[in-house]
């Protein structure tokens, strides 16, 4: 399927925990120009790799310490970049029809940081809610948030269950004998969100 790689901004206590609510009015935009998110699926003949654009987003940061957030993604900005052309248009008008993100039902995907634990050297245990195609589902994952000037940058990568959002084409868990036209249902998300 996909490996989408996702760099975030994540929320963090002032001790080892922090609850993470909507980002408020106060919250630091992010910048959909500068912050990017990465794909990459993988299925049993090879894989594919593109790029899915931010939307929106906005973190909330007291004293340097991220309490909250949350951000959109254009899944209608789905592109494929290890094929050019008319494969890599058919590729990415599959992966936006029903048979995997529904795109025109579903426009766009939504991450809401809920909690986060402190590791030191910059390193977050996170765990949030993820929506895809309407449904909402847990996702936990590490995340790295530095600043950078008056900015914040923040990367990790979040490993996704497709199957959990009703995404069921060429899944072997939903279908047999589909050979080596199976397509993984795990995909990674790296993204990598940066403050205006």
């Amino acid at each position: 399927m996909m490996k989408l790689v996702f760099s975030l901004i994540l929320a963090v206590s002032i001790s080892t925990a922090a609850f993470a609510g909507n980002p408020g009015k106060d919250g630091l935009k992010v910048s959909t120009e500068k912050s990017k998110i990465e794909w990459t699926g993988r299925k049993v003949t090879g894989k594919h790799f593109g790029t899915v654009n931010i939307k929106e987003g906005n973190l909330v940061i007291t004293d340097g310490i991220l309490t909250a957030g949350s951000f959109k993604v254009d899944m209608s900005s789905i592109a494929v970049l290890d094929m050019k052309g008319e494969s890599a248009g058919k590729l990415e008008g599959h992966l936006k029809s029903d048979d995997f993100f529904n795109v025109s039902e579903f426009p766009t995907a939504d991450l809401v940081i809920k909690q986060a634990f402190a590791r030191g050297n910059d390193n977050f245990d996170i765990q949030a809610d993820l929506t895809i195609r309407g449904i909402t589902q847990p996702v936990s994952f590490t995340a790295f948030i530095t600043p950078s000037g008056k900015h914040y940058v923040a990367s990790a990568t979040i490993t996704i269950d497709r199957s959990l959002y009703n995404v069921k084409y060429g899944s072997g868990r939903f279908f047999d004998s589909l050979g080596d036209k199976t397509i993984y249902d795990e995909f990674d998300l790296a993204i990598q969100l940066v403050t205006e």
